[in-house]
């Protein structure tokens, strides 16, 4: 029977995970649609992902373990995030 991971574990996989998925380093994702048929903003989307990762990522570094209700907001944060990219036709990693 495998093991479940701590919390410091789980939250680093999370974020490796994201990372992988959503395109957080491509320009060409920042644009607006033709006529300006976004539905919801993919760059603030991916800018608000991009900020948790970084907090995340500095204060695991500080030894700030996150709690399981922080990594459940996270995690639902970029289910809801990645639905709104879907809604813009951006392409995502599966």
């Amino acid at each position: 029977m495998e093991r479940k991971p701590d919390r410091m574990t789980a939250m680093k996989r999370l974020i490796t995970q994201v990372k992988i998925t959503f395109p957080l380093d491509q320009a060409d994702v920042f644009s607006c649609g033709p006529n300006n048929t976004c539905v919801g903003c993919p760059k603030k989307l991916l800018d608000l992902v991009d900020a948790e990762i970084n907090y995340w990522e500095a204060a695991m570094a500080q030894g700030v373990i996150p709690s399981l209700g922080d990594i459940s907001r996270f995690g639902k944060m970029c289910t809801n995030v990645n639905r709104g990219l879907k809604r813009n036709n951006v392409p995502t990693q599966h």
